[in-house]
């Protein structure tokens, strides 16, 4: 006499394959076992990156050595680079290098445009050319942070420059509706 199929044994033999088969699917997500071919971290140039540098009025110049005092030596993994020109308004991190000027050209962004509060310092930004170019619109002294299209999303990486920019540059008189 053949054994009799029971519902119970039935879920049971269907049930325990797809378990099986879930269970392996998500331990392959979440990493599995790593290949021997592991992301090897590429050279990183620690060559001056060229920057120019604008003539200051003194007190945007006090201020810009003070923001750039307290910029860190690197930003996340991406190690501060020297610059060419202007030191004590330049800095740059990494490679493609993350470059901020202190002391750029205040922008007027164009009604209805898109402005973003990030951790008190409100940005105007401008993708373009292989880069996005973030700009404070609510510093007495703008700041402008030019970020390669290699880092992802760009707003990401100039949040990290706000607490420095809060602490050392005072707020405008005038900013855009929004910030």
């Amino acid at each position: 006499m053949a054994p009799r199929t029971t519902p119970a044994r039935l879920a049971t033999l269907v049930a325990l394959p797809v378990a099986v088969l879930v269970g392996l699917i998500a331990f392959w997500s979440l990493g599995g076992f790593k290949s021997d071919r592991s992301e090897r971290p590429r050279p990183q140039s620690t060559a001056p990156v060229p920057m120019t540098a604008t003539s200051l009025a003194p007190a945007d110049a006090a201020a810009c050595r003070e923001l750039l005092n307290r910029l860190p030596g690197a930003l996340r993994d991406r190690p501060r680079r020297p610059v060419t020109a202007g030191p004590e308004q330049n800095a740059a991190y990494g490679d493609p290098p993350i470059t901020l000027s202190c002391g750029a050209p205040p922008v007027s962004p164009p009604a209805g445009a898109d402005v973003y509060l990030l951790s008190g310092v409100c940005w105007y930004s401008q993708s373009g050319g292989g880069s996005t170019v973030w700009t404070t619109v609510d510093r007495q002294t703008p700041v402008r942070v030019t970020v390669p299209d290699a880092y992802r999303p760009p707003g990401q990486w100039v949040i990290e420059f706000s607490g420095p920019i809060t602490t050392t540059l005072p707020r405008a008189a005038n900013v855009p509706a929004g910030c």
